[in-house]
């Protein structure tokens, strides 16, 4: 994925014009370091949770006990791609940081089973609110 191409998926998303099949896992990721790396007016992990639930209803979804917006996957992720980022060089361009990504076990859409067992990040107090994990530590 290029730079233009994560700075439009990540400007279509914000302006809920992504079509619902392109919020795939990497999307989200390339979305989370393009808010990182290229919006410091913006804090995402404050800001990302009402982006999502935003995009999620004007595509026909919904935000719920069981579907839409989860907040413990969504602080997780970021968490982990500011921790990618503090590895990568300082200039370090969106496309660069997300190629780092894909390329570590962030890639795989079951990275979070490293950290939480499912019965715990699938439910629903983990989707409304922050859960630590509870199998091993997050990286520092």
């Amino acid at each position: 994925m290029t730079d233009d191409d994560i700075d439009r998926l990540a400007q279509d998303f914000c302006a809920c014009t992504l079509p619902k099949p392109c919020w795939t896992h990497g999307a989200h990721f390339a979305t989370a370091l393009w808010l990182i790396i290229r919006r410091p007016d913006l804090t995402p992990e404050r800001d990302m949770p009402g982006m999502i639930r935003r995009y999620n209803e004007s595509v026909g979804g919904v935000n719920n006990d069981t579907n839409g917006y989860h907040e413990t996957i969504t602080q997780a992720s970021l968490h982990m791609a500011r921790h990618l980022i503090a590895g990568l060089p300082a200039d370090v361009t969106p496309a660069a940081a997300y190629a780092a990504l894909m390329a570590s076990p962030l890639g795989d859409k079951d990275w979070l089973f490293t950290y939480w067992s499912r019965a715990t990040v699938m439910a629903p107090l983990a989707r409304r609110t922050w859960v630590a994990p509870d199998l091993t530590p997050l990286p520092a």
